[in-house]
């Protein structure tokens, strides 16, 4: 009689997974004949980590763009080859001899390591009043009182292209857009501030720039939108020019209404802006700030400024979709194996990760760290296949909650989502109804519904799945 319930109750939970399953595939087909996606390319994966195996696909090996979803990838290789502890260091030095009457004789030199936190304004002791005041009281320590020479700065961490060749135009100027360099420096954006003019329409106007004293000239072709109608503005400007064209609307009755932009060469601002802090806080500094290429000889350490931890910049990384952070993960990834920071290189690292793990990358394609290329491509196995590789990695616990937490009704979710311009996807893990854990990749390519109802259909298809 015991086998028989055991037999009954094992037939019991057949006949209900396969009931699930069905439900799912109904779903995922309802979603795609849904008006606004019925012409759009939908991918669907669902891989129990356990087992090892996958449980459900539907055009799971259509190669697709990510967005950022790609930072699952950056971040994980991230962790698995730099470390949770690891650090980003700055190096700031002198070169020269000290007099007596504490006048160094030489220069100042700011050596990157690609961190992308040098300068940031999120926190109170990177801010770069802070940063700032930390290397002028280490040079006071070294008896420096003045400089008779300049702020130097190398970036040769990384190589001179900031942007990526497949990021597009209307992206570049904003902060989202920002390239990076081998010395970032507020995470290589600013604020630009307006005010709106008093009718819908009329023409609003820039106020001020933050952080102060940076070089930017501007054209602002900005109006006035309805109330609450947030932040429509588009920045346009190269990364080496510091002209900036300000088009769109900031909303009606909103005063010193701030908008980010992509600050014009970061490492010169970062090394004018000290040499102004020195000046303006009582250390005299004789000539302007200069670009180096080469580590010269007989440099003295003045302060090592170290990063937060990575598991700390990975979380921020992925949960706010900060597209600098990923994109210095990447590239110091490259400068990490290959020895210089590039895109070329950030791409090589990952697919020796992948190569290493036995993991197929056919349909794969990685142009960047952040998925803002088009270039990028995915297929919604891989990705299952890749989390469900680092879901067995030691550092799976500091991975996982870099994604953020979603309660659904039969399940948790931790997940990524990605969005861009006719794209929605949403990556992760689901700790089903029946305590297994899954792994997911949902990937919509080419919609014609806006990006909100996009992410309503596929929140459908993510929830079928937790239930499973």
């Amino acid at each position: 009689m015991k086998r028989v319930l055991v037999f009954l109750s094992l037939l019991l939970l057949l006949v209900s997974l396969d009931a699930q399953e069905a439900a799912l595939r109904n779903t995922v087909e309802e979603v795609q004949s849904t008006k606004g996606m019925k012409h759009a390319a939908l991918a669907v994966c669902v891989y129990d980590v356990s087992a090892d195996k996958p449980l459900y696909g539907y055009n799971a090996q259509m190669s697709l763009t990510p967005a950022s979803v790609q930072k699952l990838i950056t971040t994980g290789v991230g962790f698995a080859q730099l470390g949770s502890e690891f650090r980003f260091v700055t190096k700031v030095s002198v070169r020269g001899a000290i007099d007596r009457e504490g006048v160094l004789h030489g220069n100042i030199y700011v050596e990157g390591g690609g961190d992308p936190l040098l300068g940031s304004y999120r926190y109170r002791q990177t801010a770069p009043d802070s940063l700032f005041a930390g290397w002028l009281t280490a040079l006071k320590r070294k008896g420096v009182r003045r400089v008779d020479g300049r702020v130097c700065y190398n970036t040769a961490v990384f190589d001179d292209q900031q942007l990526h060749d497949g990021w597009q135009w209307g992206d570049v100027g904003n902060y989202y857009g920002a390239g990076v360099c081998g010395l970032n420096f507020h995470e290589n954006m600013y604020f630009v501030y307006f005010n709106p003019g008093s009718k819908i329409e009329h023409p609003a106007t820039v106020v001020s720039v933050k952080p102060k004293n940076i070089n930017i000239h501007s054209v602002c072709e900005v109006t006035t939108g309805p109330e609450n109608s947030g932040d429509m503005v588009t920045v346009y400007g190269s990364p080496t020019s510091t002209d900036r064209l300000y088009r769109g609307t900031v909303p009606l009755g909103k005063k010193n209404f701030a908008v980010r932009g992509a600050m014009p060469n970061p490492p010169q601002h970062c090394a004018d802006l000290f040499a102004t802090y020195l000046r303006s806080n009582g250390m005299s500094i004789s000539s302007g700030s200069m670009q180096v290429f080469s580590r010269p000889d007989s440099l003295r350490s003045i302060i090592d400024q170290y990063s937060p931890e990575y598991y700390t910049i990975a979380q921020y990384t992925n949960l706010t979709s900060n597209n600098i952070y990923a994109e210095s993960i990447f590239k110091y990834l490259g400068y990490n194996r290959y020895g210089k920071g590039s895109f070329a290189n950030g791409t090589k690292a990952v697919m020796d990760y992948l190569h290493g793990k036995g993991i197929d990358a056919g349909g794969v394609h990685i142009d960047d760290g952040s998925g803002l290329s088009r270039g990028n491509r995915v297929t919604a196995e891989f990705m299952c296949r890749y989390l469900a590789a680092v879901a067995r990695e030691p550092f799976y616990e500091d991975f996982e909650v870099t994604l953020s937490e979603k309660k659904m009704q039969a399940g948790t979710v931790r997940v990524k989502t990605g969005t861009m311009d006719g794209v929605k996807t949403l990556a992760g893990y689901v700790t089903a109804s029946r305590g297994r854990k899954l792994a997911f990749c949902i990937i919509c390519n080419g919609h014609d519904c806006s990006s909100q109802d996009a992410g309503t259909q596929l929140n459908k298809i993510l929830e079928k799945i937790a239930s499973l």
